[in-house]
């Protein structure tokens, strides 16, 4: 795995004034995201943000027995841990590395006295906050009224957006977890996708190969969730 090698990698530090980046980018620093590791547990205080470049993170509701169910993804067009600035101290949800790579940290204390100033940075990142409210609630619209086949297409193109590589790493029980669905409903689901010529799946790797056929047999939710993001941060 390359490793990156600027900060810049990230669409929202790349976004920033040249003059806020240069009083953010001392306290930036490198750290790998494992497959699986988790960043944050419900309701655990935020000490640092992390600004990923090259890996995924799920953000997941965790119920009291243990089930999850993922409420949104956040790659290299965002921020981890929007509670800190928006004013709570807590992570209201779980936050866990989807797919391998790296992000930038910052300590919080330093993001929320830059965030203050009430310059570039607090705009870029109250547009982010918007998008990803609207990416939480057509999620949850989206597990109550579409097929599973639906949702994976979803949730393979919001994935696909955020790496620079059409396979994923990712077994069909992790996906069950963020899906908040059984296992053998990802295996019958990502077999309809494979016979239909729109990705491959081997020993947890998924490769996308037919991107446009994914959106046309998505649900509206990913174009709208897509449609967001643009207008607000591009």
């Amino acid at each position: 795995m390359t490793i990156p090698s600027s900060p810049r990698q990230n669409h929202l530090l790349a976004a920033l004034p040249a003059e806020e980046f240069a009083r953010l980018e001392p306290g930036l620093e490198l750290v790998p995201l494992p497959l699986g590791q988790v960043i944050y547990e419900s309701g655990s205080e935020l000490r640092h943000v992390y600004f990923p470049t090259d890996s995924i993170v799920s953000l997941l509701y965790v119920m009291e027995d243990g089930a999850s169910a993922e409420i949104a993804v956040v790659g290299n067009e965002g921020i981890i841990g929007v509670a800190l600035f928006m004013g709570g101290e807590t992570m209201p949800n779980r936050a866990l590395v989807q797919s391998a790579g790296h992000a930038y940290r910052l300590k919080g204390q330093l993001l929320k006295d830059e965030f203050n100033h009430s310059g570039g940075l607090q705009h870029l990142l109250l547009r982010y906050t918007q998008a990803l409210l609207t990416q939480m609630g057509q999620t949850a619209v989206c597990n109550r009224h579409h097929t599973l086949d639906q949702q994976l297409c979803r949730w393979l193109l919001l994935s696909h957006d955020r790496l620079q590589s059409d396979e994923l790493v990712m077994t069909q029980e992790l996906i069950a977890n963020m899906l908040g669905v059984r296992r053998e409903g990802v295996t019958a689901a990502a077999g309809n996708l494979q016979r239909a010529g729109l990705i491959t799946y081997h020993r947890g790797h998924i490769t996308v190969v037919d991107r446009a056929g994914l959106e046309a047999r998505a649900c509206e939710c990913y174009a709208v969730v897509r449609k967001e993001f643009d207008r607000l941060l591009l």
